[in-house]
């Protein structure tokens, strides 16, 4: 079992923050949840993929979990520059990121931003652009909050009830055109990525794989038999997958390469 050291608030450049850090047992390895989740809704499905090697961190974004709102929330450069804050601020050293969802494409960017900050990225049901097939892009937004959904929220945020709803309207009229980024964008990232996703994601398989050919040292998993919730209906496959990407972070050499006709440096 991993050793939980802090929870609690902390000042992230004049923000109340809500903050998680586990025992030290190597490098630093950040968590980074899933849009409108929470670091709880699924640090046990990627903690054992890391505890026992790593300096674990997670943080509730703002207006997420138990992290209030402010202006310009929910934007992914606005979520980039928090990711980097707390980096700088709280880690103090280059992280390995592992990344769900919004929190991946996070990962993504703040690779692109800031790649001093960035040692690898564990990209966990994650798409790089907006247009990738979803199909609540072309339906109306419709917010229906359910009697378990408010409850939850009741009891992690510090913000009034009748909030949420303007997230989950924010969210989605985000989502609908954010991100943008483009393969010539991913060329750029040369960190060790591992783009993990199940079978059945809400955006196209096509997506997942042009997401994977576009990294310069990217490596692909899509477990079968799982949705966007991969790492909890497929856990000890996903934390072995993570497990041995982490025990492999060399460039891969292949017999028969396609992609990788040559091993990229960091001056490619």
């Amino acid at each position: 079992m991993s050793q939980l050291l802090t929870a609690g608030y902390l000042e992230l450049r004049g923000h109340k923050t809500w903050s998680k850090e586990w025992a030290n047992n190597g490098e630093p390895a950040l968590l980074l949840h899933g849009g409108l989740s929470a670091t709880e809704d699924w640090e046990e499905g990627a903690l054992p993929a890391v505890e026992d090697k790593f300096h674990v961190f997670a943080y509730d974004r703002t207006a997420h979990g138990r992290t209030g709102i402010r202006e310009g929330f929910y934007h992914f450069d606005f979520q980039c520059d928090e990711a980097i804050a707390y980096i700088e601020d709280v880690i103090g050293a280059p992280t390995h990121l592992l990344g769900w969802s919004d929190g991946g494409i996070i990962s993504l960017l703040v690779a692109l931003k800031r790649p001093d900050l960035v040692k690898s990225i564990v990209a966990i049901g994650t798409n790089y652009h907006w247009d990738a097939g979803m199909p609540f892009n072309d339906e109306p937004i419709v917010v229906n909050v359910s009697e378990e959904d408010a409850a939850e929220f009741a009891d992690r945020s510090p913000d009034p009830a009748h909030i949420q709803a303007s997230i989950i309207q924010r969210a989605f009229e985000v989502w609908r055109t954010e991100p943008n980024l483009t393969p010539s964008d991913l060329a750029k990232i040369k960190c060790p990525v591992l783009v993990l996703t199940g079978d059945d994601e809400p955006f196209s398989n096509h997506h997942t794989v042009e997401l994977y050919e576009a990294l310069p040292n990217g490596r692909l998993a899509i477990i079968p038999g799982a949705s966007h919730y991969v790492v909890k209906e497929k856990n000890e496959l996903a934390v072995a997958t993570i497990k041995d990407f982490y025990q492999h972070p060399e460039f891969p050499i292949t017999k028969a390469p396609r992609l990788r006709g040559r091993e990229i440096t960091s001056e490619a």
